[in-house]
């Protein structure tokens, strides 16, 4: 029996909230709908979403408290959705945790592609709770990566990353030693259909090195090629 999405709408505006939510329905999704971030977190820890769309701008609990907290508790994928579209906000959101982000106004049609989008990348990434899965086993410079189980280590130390600091650790140890340009980053880390700058590469690399680091590994190992993009040393 083929799985229902299940999808949490965060919105303080009726009106849009009920335009996302009544065109998301039509396509299949089973829509829960919340109206600020304390009814968005209470909901998130009685049920399991696939996908959680989140305004910025919220009474109490903004949408950026709101993603982190959602963070910390798994990798449920989140897609800004916000009146908010300078760069730095954009930055904000996706160094943060956020997997896409959509300024308003927008066309439903890209909401639903994005949503699309996220749902199948999310899909294909193999399951980071409920026990372990086959998958490959990657050691250089004292890290070991286990995509199967999700977990980084050096040594005993465990490395926490957020889903997209690991995407771009794996990809970088499944080619130790290459070059690989900031676009071919994201296509393996974010996917060809998320919109994202690649300069929001290099500050989810500052934040892998920082985490690196903290956890005795030299950050160095990440290394830059100017004009061109990253590689992991060996």
């Amino acid at each position: 029996m083929q799985h229902t999405s299940r999808l949490l709408v965060v919105d303080d505006e009726d009106a849009i909230l009920e335009f996302v939510s009544f065109n998301l329905r039509k396509e299949g999704y089973d829509v829960t709908t919340a109206r600020d971030g304390d009814q968005a977190l209470a909901l998130a820890a009685t049920t399991e979403f696939d996908l959680v769309i989140l305004d910025i701008m919220l009474p109490g609990v903004d949408g950026f408290e709101v993603c982190r907290r959602l963070r910390a508790k798994g990798d449920v994928p989140v897609l800004f959705l916000s009146a908010r579209d300078t760069e730095l906000d954009k930055v904000v959101g996706l160094e943060i945790g956020g997997d896409d982000y959509l300024a308003k106004p927008f066309g439903i049609r890209e909401l639903q592609a994005r949503v699309k989008a996220l749902l199948r990348r999310n899909a294909a990434r193999p399951a980071s709770h409920g026990g372990s899965v086959a998958g490959d086993v990657f050691e250089t410079a004292g890290i070991r990566l286990d995509e199967g189980s999700h977990e980084v280590t050096h040594g005993k130390t465990p490395i926490d990353l957020t889903p997209r600091e690991f995407e771009l650790l794996a990809c970088l140890m499944r080619n130790a030693g290459t070059v690989l340009s900031r676009d071919q980053l994201l296509r393996d880390a974010w996917g060809w259909e998320i919109v994202v700058e690649t300069k929001t590469v290099d500050t989810h690399i500052k934040r892998l090195r920082d985490k690196l680091e903290a956890a005795g590994v030299d950050p160095d190992v990440v290394e830059t090629v100017r004009g061109y993009g990253y590689r992991l040393a060996i």
